[in-house]
């Protein structure tokens, strides 16, 4: 009994160091990682958000940046906006939940979607080219669905967006999503095993690119460890191949142009499966193949991604060329390919040739 009793001590113990041990390391990333844009309330969230005004005789329509899983609005600001400043108007935010954003009523993709519509109204964007990376991907094809007034065209950059075999997601995930014990996970292991493990998990994200110099600290990465962000997150990914089930039937309805950029090396989602399909179940889309690229298009294929919204703007630009210039600039890239297997699938086949 007495040893039963000190093993209830101990745990009980540990469950609050771990949660000191959190709220510290909380308190130093939101100090080192403070709100860069501006706040306004809409569908119970305080969303946090970086409107760029139209410039003077913009050459571009307005512009939508939607990021995605365990990241923020910075992840594609801080790669996209130099290369766009002064040619377009731009919104840049963090969906509800991350970032410095506020989860409110947005624990669907529906309601993410619904409330990125209501933040374009209430900063007068009427309509605008959507940007999305990865699961802001399937977030986008909710947009473009449900609000297709809003969306002038789409570029899809290494999204996910469809079921692929099994349904899998990492363990975690599901357990934090779980209410009670995906909140004392949340709270307890998931700041310090997080921390452990960025700097690894990360560079995979960009494998068999090299992971910009100070990426992590500079795009803020760290904020998706704080309890709540760690929660939304997990909540999205959990629900993700729920929703492509549902949903995916329905993207022939999509009308908007569309292009879709992705990897040959994509070491996170599934290329063959996302990007094939939704050039598939888009009609008129045009998928932008780039060999040796990862899951990262939006930093390693920054030039193509503008490529592509100056293309979708009606600008005569061949993107197929502008794919073969960046494979030139990325095609001895061999990172982390060791510590990050590539990922593979039953149809690989369906990939271009």
């Amino acid at each position: 009994m007495n040893l039963i009793c000190a093993a209830l001590l101990f745990l009980v113990a540990l469950v609050f160091a771990l949660a000191g041990v959190t709220r510290t390391g909380v308190w130093l990333i939101e100090r080192r990682n403070p709100p860069v844009g501006e706040f306004v309330d809409i569908n119970g969230a305080r969303i946090h958000y970086v409107h760029v005004p139209a410039p003077a005789g913009a050459k571009l329509p307005p512009i939508v940046f939607i990021h995605g899983a365990s990241a923020n609005l910075k992840d594609q600001m801080l790669p996209l906006r130099p290369l766009l400043e002064g040619r377009a108007e731009m919104l840049f935010l963090d969906r509800p939940g991350f970032g410095w954003s506020g989860r409110g009523d947005n624990d669907t993709l529906a309601a993410q979607a619904d409330t990125i519509a209501a933040l374009m109204d209430r900063l007068g964007i009427a309509k605008a080219i959507i940007v999305s990376h990865s699961f802001g991907g399937a977030v986008t094809t909710a947009l473009a669905r449900q609000h297709p007034e809003k969306t002038l065209g789409l570029v899809f950059l290494s999204p996910a967006s469809h079921p692929w075999p099994g349904g899998a997601t990492a363990w975690y995930y599901k357990l934090t999503a779980i209410p009670v014990i995906g909140q004392l996970f949340a709270q307890t292991l998931a700041y310090p095993a997080g921390m452990a493990q960025i700097g690894d998990a990360t560079a995979c994200v960009f494998s068999p690119n090299k992971m910009p110099d100070g990426y992590i600290d500079n795009a803020s990465i760290p904020l998706v460890l704080r309890p709540r962000a760690f929660r939304a997150n997990a909540i999205d990914v959990a629900q993700l191949y729920a929703y492509a089930q549902s949903a995916s039937p329905d993207y022939h309805d999509i009308k908007a142009p569309t292009v879709i950029i992705s990897g040959d090396r994509d070491k996170i989602v599934y290329a063959t499966i996302h990007s094939v399909g939704l050039e598939r179940d888009i009609a008129g889309a045009e998928l932008v193949w780039v060999r040796n690229l990862g899951h990262k298009s939006d930093w390693i294929a920054s030039d193509l991604v503008v490529g592509a919204i100056e293309k979708i703007a009606g600008a005569p630009v061949d993107l197929q060329a502008m794919a073969k210039t960046v494979e030139a600039r990325i095609a001895g890239d061999a990172y982390n390919d060791d510590k990050c297997p590539d990922i593979r699938v039953p149809d690989a086949e369906l990939a271009p040739t």
